[in-house]
């Protein structure tokens, strides 16, 4: 039961992709920063913003990288290396393709999927892929050619709300995450689906 010391939303910067598809995970992170009152600042040292809190009584780190998604590794692994946290210790929570809007799963290792922010942050990690990964689901357009455009669109209102709706559930679960109780999660987040 591995505990949790850094929580990693992917996005894109910048006020143009704030609200795309693409920036689920940062939405994630964002909330939880919120809920658990921890500060978000600039760090220039590992390229995004981050901040330190108590999430289960565990003291945890969070992070936005500020690169482009294609770039996240650099971030997380600047982060990573500086506070000697490995990877099994980290979990990127990021958008999913390959599921439904209003449903959120939370797996270990595997590949990257086709996801630029995981390829990357894979590299960064020496090409370890151990790292939690918390996947929220987008949906996908129905052919690939569309992807690029739909991920870095804004969702409709009805999947923006589930979308949304996935990312309070990932919020209700997080503690177990942090505390390492990562079955628990899989079996009872798994079965949620937004209304």
């Amino acid at each position: 039961m591995t505990a949790i010391k850094l929580i990693v939303g992917l996005g894109n910067p910048g006020p143009q992709y704030s609200q795309t598809r693409h920036n689920a995970g940062a939405w994630y992170v964002e909330a939880l920063a919120q809920t658990y009152a921890i500060p978000l600042q600039l760090e220039t040292k590992f390229f995004g913003v981050s901040g330190r809190g108590l999430i289960a009584n565990k003291d945890v780190r969070l992070l936005i990288p500020n690169t482009y998604m294609n770039l996240s590794g650099k971030s997380v692994g600047a982060l990573a290396t500086f506070y000697k946290i490995l990877p099994d210790e980290i979990l990127v929570a990021h958008d999913e393709l390959d599921i439904e809007p209003g449903t959120v799963k939370l797996k270990q290792s595997g590949g990257h999927g086709g996801h630029n922010g995981l390829r990357d942050i894979i590299k960064s990690l020496a090409n370890c892929r151990d790292f939690y990964r918390l996947r929220i689901g987008i949906g996908h357009p129905g052919n690939k050619n569309q992807v690029s455009d739909y991920v870095l669109g804004k969702a409709p209102a009805d999947q923006q709300r589930a979308i949304e709706e996935s990312i309070e559930e990932a919020l209700r679960h997080t503690e177990d995450m942090v505390s390492g109780q990562h079955d628990k999660v899989m079996q009872s987040m798994h079965a949620f689906k937004a209304k």
